[in-house]
């Protein structure tokens, strides 16, 4: 049996609950305690939510009101995103012995591609346990890691035995080990996207497999490709050390409802503000601008506009972002405001494909 595409063995390491498993390390008498990382007031949102919370339903971007229903013994704690920087870096120094490649995805997430690695290890599986051993020892916290062939497999692999677990995909065990996937575990199909494949009679990857690339294209567009191919395992997009970002944004959660353009003129010069500060921290210049409205019944709207020259001065931002929100009436009142950039400066022509390989499968994880 062959697969025709690149093998590699990637790791996708998953911290636990991070911000909270943070705060639980540092503050003893919250171990074992429902806790939420956020504000508890009105319009306080979850960042994190312990494990114990999220036996009561509570989870990150759930309304603080929300939680405190769910879970009347939560314990809100304000969040300090400099202490979850400074344990990331600890974290990543630890990956970065083991491979250069490695492809943060936020502070509490990354891939690894040990193909090749520093201790010439050819078990990636053996890696990951080492890593998450040494991730609890050195800083104190359980990690969760997926390992497989391609970036894909692997993120959907490290939810598999969280927490504090992992599990490896083996080449011959992909085919498989997708067609028994549900729907919803596939990475990139969100709840939107779920029901309407249920509504469709796709219900596993099985159900996905079966169905022709037309299709999927007629019903889910660009989507419908990466659909296609990922429940086949071909996932080509390497582990990239120095991701690009696509955009660059700034927003606001408002503490009351805005109803007046005057006073969101206000939020929205604050926030050019900020995303100016951004930009420039960057070195970063973007050609579309996109305004972000979230509405008070959580309704989200955006409009964009795309210029024909780079920009990043807050001035042109705030004059662009003034044009989009007088762009068509308000729906209802506002409780976010968000501009960002994307169309960057930082962006590449798309390389050509990536040569297909046939490799026997006689590579183990």
């Amino acid at each position: 049996m062959k697969l025709d595409f690149p093998l590699r063995k990637i790791i996708h390491v998953d911290m636990d609950a991070f911000y909270a498993s943070v705060e639980q390390m540092d503050d003893s008498t919250l171990k074992g305690k429902p806790i939420a990382v956020g504000g508890a007031e009105k319009r306080g949102v979850v960042a994190a939510a312990s494990y114990e919370a999220r036996k009561y339903g509570v989870r990150s971007a759930m309304s603080g009101y929300m939680a405190k229903r769910n879970c009347p013994d939560l314990i809100f704690v304000p969040p300090r995103f400099d202490r979850y920087k400074e344990i990331s870096l600890l974290i990543r120094n630890i990956f970065f012995e083991y491979t250069d490649l490695v492809e943060p995805l936020s502070l509490d997430e990354a891939y690894l591609d040990v193909t090749i690695n520093k201790k010439g290890n050819p078990s990636a599986s053996l890696i990951a346990a080492e890593i998450r051993k040494r991730i609890y020892e050195e800083v104190g916290l359980t990690a969760s890691a997926g390992i497989s062939i391609n970036k894909f497999i692997a993120k959907v692999a490290s939810d598999y035995n969280k927490p504090n677990g992992q599990k490896t995909v083996n080449p011959e065990e992909v085919i498989p080990f997708l067609e028994n996937l549900e729907i919803r575990k596939f990475h990139g199909v969100g709840k939107v996207t779920a029901d309407k494949m249920y509504q469709l009679g796709i219900f596993t990857g099985l159900d996905l497999k079966q169905k022709t690339l037309e299709f999927l294209s007629a019903h889910f567009g660009k989507s419908g490709e990466y659909y296609y191919h990922v429940v086949r395992g071909i996932h080509l997009s390497p582990v990239k050390p120095n991701r690009i970002p696509k955009s660059v944004g700034a927003e606001r959660t408002f503490s009351e409802n805005l109803s007046s353009e005057v006073f969101m003129l206000e939020r929205l010069k604050h926030i050019a503000n900020e995303l100016e500060r951004r930009l420039k921290k960057s070195h970063i210049a973007g050609k579309t601008i996109t305004l972000k409205i979230k509405y008070s019944d959580f309704t989200l709207q955006t409009r964009s506009k795309t210029v024909p020259y780079f920009i990043a001065d807050k001035n042109v931002i705030l004059e662009l972002a003034k044009e989009l929100l007088y762009q068509e009436k308000m729906e209802n009142s506002v409780r976010l405001l968000g501009i960002s950039l994307s169309n960057l400066n930082t962006e590449k022509s798309t390389p050509a494909t990536e040569k297909s390989l046939s490799i026997q499968l006689k590579f183990d994880l």
